[in-house]
Parts: structure tokens; C-alpha cells; sequence
């Protein structure tokens, strides 16, 4: 497929025949390709909404890759904005990205294919289900969503519009966990019975500061910052989002958005969820246990339970394997280690992904096949957190059933399953 032929299914394959009738593929003049960059025909175009600390280096990753391009970014912070333009700019040679403070506007904007998300927690999913209507992929950090409700839209949303989306739950295309999931899912270590996911052993705390001045909006637009979260007066300490309430998800979805989502895949119930929880008796969430309907057991662990952060555990009736950040995949029996390079192999051989978790959203964002952790995935698995954390709220077991996503017979729990969006922030 040579010419025009080759660049109008191209186009087709990132935006739709619809979209691109109406909105024309746009490359700037100054982006003309040259050694190490794709041709303009080849390009992925893209956004940056919310470029902090993990947004920078999310935005590196992807820049990486000699398609990319990005050609704007969205902050309500200005030293943001700056530093992120001042990383683009470079890449691209020129002066030309384009910063806004609210992200409706780079929404709006013709000629983007793909969005990265890297805001607070309370805005992933209301920033994500916009980008989608807009006609955008998104690579979107984790968790996917601040409560059920929230997942539901996301996932629908993505469904809805044919939108590929990547959660930025990284060790799904790391090899150490990869192989250690695998060894798992496959029956390696005979028939599975606990699985271990580890997390930060501490809940967002229902608190507020004292009202200071509000920075100039051009510096710091405080209600664009809080986006979805409840009104409450501008502190200096809110600008640490983590562990407050109505801005952070958690310890649970902190790690268990990586190590759940681990422990999910590897017992085959990506579009599932445990059953039960059983609260712990504490105020952490250490100890927690759930189970899932065949029988397999959830435990969550805080603390230096493994050598490193986000560590998984499965235990099976023939053997074990645990991995977590910084380390190798450890298992039993030893002769297992003699089959990891076929089990990659044929890992990457039947899926087709690159054990690269940003390759793998803009190899999807051109075949349109879904990503190794797309909404629907994304969701079940922090959706497992977030059931995990009512039970925290109300503390007592609950019940859960997956297929209806509900609590059976259990009308308080239910209610907590959504929260009120702050207007016009909403879904």
C-alpha cells in the first residue's frame, strides 16, 4: 500500500472515517520529519493534561517514541505548564506547543489524536470520559477512577465511542511480573489458592485547612484544580493532594491499583471481582482479605512484606512466585526458571504486545486493538479497591456481586458505590 492509499487508512485507523471527514489530520509546518522522527503520515499527535512530577516523566516515555508528538498541554498550575512546554518544545525543535490552563480547551482542539492524563486522582476519569466524547485516545495514570460509579462511566464511555484508553498501570508490561503472572494464570504453580497484593497500609483522611489567599488564577486556578472534588477554601497544603479524602483514593488504590490488578489477571477475572471482603479490624486496611467466587483468596499486606514496592505473591498447590519493584520474579520449585524465556515468548507471541506499557498504547492508538489495560480491565480492578474501601467506611464485611456490581440486599453500601460530582465538572 503505497501514497494516498497508505495515508487515508492511516487516517482511518486513528480517527474514524467520521472524524476525519470532519476534522482534518493537522501536522505543524515546522514538524517535517528528518533522522529519528516518523513521517508526518506516521504521527501520533497528542496532549498533555496535568504534567507534574509523574506527568513529566509519563511525557519523557512517550516522547521517546519517534511518532509521538506533542503539540499542547492543560494545567491550572503555571510552573507546570512551562516546565512541560520547555520539555516539548525541545523535542520538537520549535516553540510552538500550545499551553492552556483548562483542559477543555486542548479538548477542543482539532487535530489531536491521543491525550496523557496525569492529574490528581479526582480528575482521571472526569479528564478521560471527556477526552473519549472528544474523540481522543487516552493514556490515563491510575487509579482509573475515585469510585464505582466513576468506572462505570469510563467504561461505558470508551465502549461507546471506540476509543482505545491505556491505564497507567505499568507492571502489566514488565517481565518480572509478567512472568510471575503467567506462571500463575497458566497453571505453573498448580491449582491457585491465595494470592498476595501489597498496599499502602493507610486511608485518606476527612480534612480540612483553615481558608488562605487564592494565588493569581494566571499562577494557580484553584477551582480548576479541584475539577470534580467538593468546594472547600484554598490552602497551600491541599496542593499535596495525596491522603485527603475528596483528592486521593487511598492506600488501597495506591498500590492495589497495580498489585489487584495483578492478582485479577493472573486468576483469570479481569471482568470479574471477589465476592466477599472481610474487614480487618483495623483502620489501614492491613490484613485485608476478600474471595473471589472460585474459591481463591485475596490477602492484602502493608508494610516491608516484600523487598520492594507494589509486590504481588501467588501460591498455588505446586509451587509460588512473588516479584515487586526493584527485584526479580523469586518462585518455587527452581526448575521453573528453566521455562521463563518460552513463557515470555509465548506470552508475547499469543498477544502480540511489546513488554513496553507505553509502546503498547501507540502500537494499539494504529491497529485499534484493545491495550493490555483498557477501561473495562482498569475498572474491575480498582473497582475491587474501591469495594474494598466502603467496607473500610462502614467497617464490616460485605458482600459483592460482580455481574451486577452491587452489594445483594445491602442498601447503605450501595449507596456509597457513587459521590456527587461539583458542577459543571461532571459526567
Amino acid at each position: 500500500m503505497k501514497g494516498k492509499t497508505a495515508e487515508v487508512t492511516r487516517r482511518l485507523f486513528l480517527k474514524g472515517a467520521a472524524a476525519l471527514a470532519a476534522a482534518p489530520y493537522i501536522i505543524p509546518a515546522t514538524a517535517l520529519g528528518g533522522e529519528g522522527r516518523a513521517a508526518p503520515s506516521e504521527r501520533i499527535v497528542m496532549g498533555g493534561i496535568g504534567i507534574g512530577g509523574r506527568g513529566t516523566h509519563d511525557l519523557r516515555m512517550l516522547m521517546r517514541n519517534p511518532e509521538v508528538q506533542f503539540v499542547a498541554v492543560a494545567d491550572p498550575r503555571k510552573d507546570n505548564r512551562e516546565r512541560a512546554k520547555a520539555a516539548i518544545d525541545k523535542q520538537n525543535g520549535n516553540e510552538d506547543c500550545k499551553t492552556y490552563i483548562d483542559l477543555r480547551e486542548l479538548l477542543a482542539r482539532k487535530g489531536i489524536d491521543a491525550v496523557l492524563i496525569a492529574t490528581g486522582d479526582r480528575w482521571h476519569a472526569v479528564a478521560s470520559v471527556w477526552a473519549m466524547r472528544a474523540g481522543k485516545d487516552v493514556f490515563c495514570e491510575k487509579p482509573c477512577s475515585m469510585w464505582i460509579g466513576q468506572g462505570q462511566a469510563l467504561r461505558d464511555t470508551a465502549k461507546q465511542f471506540g476509543r482505545i484508553y491505556q491505564a497507567g498501570t505499568q507492571r502489566r508490561s514488565e517481565e518480572p511480573f509478567v512472568f510471575a503472572m503467567e506462571l500463575a494464570r497458566t497453571g505453573k504453580l498448580g491449582k491457585l489458592h491465595t494470592m498476595t497484593a501489597h498496599i499502602m497500609a493507610q486511608l485518606s483522611e476527612k480534612r480540612e485547612f483553615p481558608a488562605e489567599p487564592e494565588p493569581p488564577k494566571e499562577e494557580f486556578n484553584w477551582d480548576l484544580y479541584l475539577g470534580p472534588a467538593p468546594w472547600r477554601p484554598y490552602n497551600k497544603a491541599y496542593r499535596n493532594w495525596h491522603w485527603h479524602y475528596d483528592l486521593h483514593g487511598g492506600g488501597i488504590p495506591e498500590w492495589g491499583s497495580h498489585t489487584i490488578d495483578m492478582c485479577q489477571w493472573a486468576n483469570d477475572t479481569d471482568n470479574s471481582g471477589p465476592i466477599e471482603y472481610e474487614f480487618p479490624n483495623n483502620d489501614t486496611g492491613e490484613g485485608f482479605t476478600a474471595r473471589y467466587a472460585n474459591g481463591v483468596k485475596l490477602v492484602l499486606k502493608g508494610g516491608n512484606v516484600f523487598p520492594g514496592s507494589c509486590g504481588i505473591k501467588f501460591e498455588g498447590s505446586e509451587g509460588w512466585a512473588e516479584c515487586s519493584d526493584g527485584h526479580n520474579t523469586t518462585f518455587s520449585p527452581e526448575s521453573l526458571a528453566g521455562e521463563r524465556a518460552q513463557i515470555i515468548k509465548e506470552y508475547k507471541e499469543r498477544t502480540g504486545r511489546a513488554l513496553d506499557h507505553y509502546r503498547n498504547f501507540l502500537d494499539c492508538v494504529k491497529s485499534r486493538k484493545p491495550s493490555v489495560a483498557p477501561a473495562a480491565t482498569a475498572h474491575r480492578s480498582v473497582g475491587a479497591c474501591h469495594v474494598a474501601n466502603i467496607a473500610m467506611e462502614l467497617k464490616r464485611n460485605v458482600k459483592w456481586d460482580p455481574a451486577k456490581e452491587e452489594f445483594p440486599g445491602d442498601e447503605e453500601a450501595n449507596k456509597m458505590r457513587s459521590r456527587p460530582y461539583r458542577t459543571p465538572y461532571t459526567v
